[in-house]
């Protein structure tokens, strides 16, 4: 994986992001009540929508329940603090 590739669409889409939300931003007023209810439940079902992939995604994970409950089940003194790791691996 390219680091810088992926830096460069994370700045994208932050970039992109920031305009959409002001391009709302300056809408929103501008709409009727209804509109902006209209608008309100639709950002409301796209965010429910997201939620649920997301949930389905995790549950196409076989192991994942078990893998977290054996991870919380490691003694403490097992992990690593990361700030501790070496830097150039």
């Amino acid at each position: 994986m390219n680091l810088a590739n992926s830096s460069d669409t994370t700045d994208t889409a932050i970039a992109q992001s920031q305009t959409l939300q002001a391009q709302l931003t300056e809408i929103a007023p501008q709409l009727s009540i209804e509109h902006l209810q209209t608008l309100t439940d639709f950002a409301t079902f796209l965010l429910d929508k997201e939620s649920t992939e997301a949930t389905e995604e995790l549950s196409r994970h076989p192991n994942l329940l078990n893998e977290l409950k054996q991870a919380q089940a490691t003694p403490i003194n097992q992990f690593k603090n990361w700030r501790n790791l070496r830097s150039d691996v």
